[in-house]
């Protein structure tokens, strides 16, 4: 007799069984909303998820921004056909603790502002019937819940999506630090061949079962490779399976040149019935970091071309939808990011599958961030504190572990020894990276010195010479200094940046003060300029950061040019405009033809004679000023052509540059000469 492999005769009966898939049903709908404080009745309001208090409040700059309890009701109906199935509440993100209560009864507490939870709700429901889902949200300052400071705000609110899960009594769990419950490890990859681990974790609620994990590999339509497991799930007991996987030439996940995904199904069998199926991203890949020569993915040196991006933008706060992190990429992808640190906490799986499906290396972190400039610290030497960053850590590790464009996992932002001294923590959380995931480094980003810098597998530094002290050129020196006096540390820079509002604009170049409400957008693009080409000198810098690529909240600041903002950012708060410095970034970064009029916002001139500069990465460019030819200038090794010392007429000028290769790029304004 000729047995069927078993995956083959399972896939023959799929057309006589019918399917018992997960159902997975969102509800950011149809919420009300009140503050705890608000007990009278008929005070709530009807709000959609996602949702912040702290839209308007926290951006127009006021300190006081409310820091307490909201409540979110919701009615949920809860089927009668989903008897003997089990049910799971699914948070992707409330700031910071959230307590929650089905039908008056509570569920459960998580702390954490960032990261997902999950809660199973199968016997606390009324079946038939809608049932009352209560959601007690604080992100009140609270010493044992990460963070405790930080230079942004803390929004509160339930700000990422909500779903109801229903599953079969036996499936694959949700419960494991709300996790897929699958874990695709990457034991050895090159090109010729790539092996894999594909760790998943069951749950089992009622009687014993038989049941089997199928693995299939897929590129498209096409199953590349397949594993299968059975295990004996016993009496309400949780079980896993390990099944090795094997890729011959496989196709390589590498960066923005070749962003490919492999997609990994994994399927749950009782007899002939599928009862569970969850699918999951695979980019497989190799990478390292040298002290001397940088980041390497897949053999070949790759210049980290990255930005620091934070979660929130004008209006809405940190309630963003899914069309606002694409719109957040596109513009990376414009400019030429090829790496992202996201800062300071875990930030949306929205995020994660973007930066998978564009290729951009992702440094990924938790919110354990120290006070920088300012007061107060990061860091509490108390057992509950603690144990809530290693529990943010498991989360955000279990959560992301498959994501192939997460290449490092960040531990910690501007801490200090003094006082609680957090070296000894840092070192068990490091411990702990390397136990739940021993395939990737671990880093973290540096404000000084002292033994905190010695602990992660790479390191990197918050540098901003030429903003709030000194001047660019200090950033080559410490560069080359730490370099030569630990020559086996991997270095990088982590953050760098000015302030620059829009609608502040000079014709003279002067450094100005940071705390103050005047931030001309020509010294930041000076900035960027001097500094990017300082790190770009320097090939054992392994990877370095803007701070930032958009501007953001940040309620105890008052600077630039209104209270509530810092305004690093190469794109404004609304996204609308593109900073001076993204050009010249785009310029240098991307290779598809630009060219880009420094600039163009002053367009008032004092001065007697007027510099111009462009930004482009054609060969040549030729300016006009009035109609006359100023001449033909060569890109220098930045992509940049200046013409100095230019006369202008009295009153308004037309001032044109042109590329001379074909297409021709052209790009123009109208300045007055006062």
């Amino acid at each position: 007799m000729i047995r069927k492999p078993f995956f083959l005769a399972l896939f023959s009966c799929l057309c006589l069984q019918t399917y018992a898939q997960r159902i997975e049903k969102q509800l950011n709908d149809q919420w009300t909303f009140r503050f705890s404080h608000q007990v009278e009745q008929n005070t709530a309001t009807t709000v959609a998820i996602p949702h912040t208090w702290n839209a308007q409040d926290a951006l127009s700059g006021k300190l006081d921004y409310k820091r307490g309890i909201g409540n979110y009701e919701k009615k949920l109906l809860i089927l009668n056909e989903w008897k003997g199935k089990r049910l799971f509440l699914r948070f992707e993100g409330v700031n910071s603790v959230a307590d929650v209560f089905m039908n008056g009864k509570f569920v459960g507490e998580h702390c954490g502002g960032y990261s997902a939870f999950v809660f199973e709700i199968t016997d606390r429901v009324i079946y038939g019937q809608e049932n009352t889902l209560l959601v007690r949200v604080n992100n009140g300052e609270q010493l044992d819940v990460m963070p405790l400071v930080g230079d942004f705000n803390f929004y509160g609110g339930i700000y990422r999506d909500v779903s109801l899960l229903v599953t079969e009594e036996a499936c694959i769990t949700p419960l494991d630090y709300a996790s897929p419950g699958v874990y695709l490890t990457p034991k050895e990859v090159s090109r010729s061949q790539a092996k894999i681990d594909a760790l998943v974790k069951l749950s089992n609620k009622g009687a014993k079962r038989d049941v089997k994990v199928l693995v299939q590999v897929k590129d498209g339509k096409k199953a590349v490779c397949e594993g299968h497991q059975p295990i004996v799930l016993a009496e309400n007991a949780e079980g896993q399976v390990l099944i090795p996987l094997n890729i011959e030439k496989p196709h390589l996940w590498n960066g923005r040149k070749d962003p490919f995904l492999y997609e990994v199904e994994l399927t749950l069998w009782e007899k002939d019935k599928l009862i569970d199926k969850v699918t999951q991203p695979l980019g497989l890949r190799f990478y390292h970091v040298d002290p001397d020569k940088g980041f390497f993915l897949n053999g070949e040196h790759l210049t980290i071309q990255g930005v620091c991006r934070h979660q929130d933008r004008a209006e809405i706060g940190n309630a963003l939808r899914s069309v606002h992190h694409q719109e957040d990429v596109s513009l990376m992808l414009e400019m030429g990011v090829n790496a992202i640190r996201l800062a300071h906490y875990q930030q949306a799986e929205d995020m994660y599958d973007l930066t998978d499906r564009s290729g951009i290396i992702t440094w990924a972190e938790i919110p354990f961030v120290g006070p920088g400039g300012y007061l107060d610290k990061g860091f509490v030497d108390s057992p509950s504190f603690r144990e809530n960053g290693k529990k943010q850590l498991i989360e955000l590790i279990r959560q992301n572990y498959n994501h192939p464009s997460i290449c490092f996992w960040g531990m910690f932002n501007e801490l200090k020894e003094a006082g609680d001294n957090p070296v000894e923590y840092i070192q068990e959380l490091n411990a702990l990276s390397h136990q739940e995931d021993p395939t990737r480094p671990t880093t973290s980003a540096s404000n000084q010195g002292g033994k905190l810098n010695f602990i992660t597998d790479v390191i990197a530094w918050n540098r901003y010479d030429g903003w709030y002290g000194g001047m660019p050129d200090a950033l080559g020196r410490y560069l080359d200094n730490t370099h030569r006096e630990y020559p086996q540390l991997c270095i990088g820079i982590s953050e760098y940046g000015a302030g620059a509002s829009i609608y502040h604009q000079t014709d003279t170049l002067v450094r100005p003060q940071p705390a103050t409400f005047w931030h001309p957008e020509n010294w930041q693009t000076y900035y960027h300029m001097a500094n990017w080409k300082i790190i770009h000198e320097r090939p054992f810098v392994w990877g370095s950061f803007v701070w930032n690529m958009f501007d953001f909240g940040a309620a105890h600041r008052h600077e630039g040019d209104r209270p509530g903002i810092n305004d690093k950012g190469l794109v404004t708060f609304d996204r609308k405009v593109k900073k001076d410095a993204f050009y010249f970034y785009k310029a240098n970064w991307n290779e598809e033809r630009m060219l880009h009029l420094a600039e163009k916002r002053c367009v008032k001139r004092t001065a007697e004679k007027a510099n111009f500069m462009v930004f482009t990465n054609c060969d040549k460019a030729e300016l006009f000023v009035n109609g006359k030819s100023q001449g033909i200038k060569q890109k220098d090794a930045f992509a940049t052509i200046k013409w100095n010392d230019i006369r202008l007429d009295q009153g308004k000028n037309t001032i044109t540059v042109r590329s001379l290769s074909k297409p021709v790029l052209v790009d123009e304004v109208v300045i007055e000469k006062q």
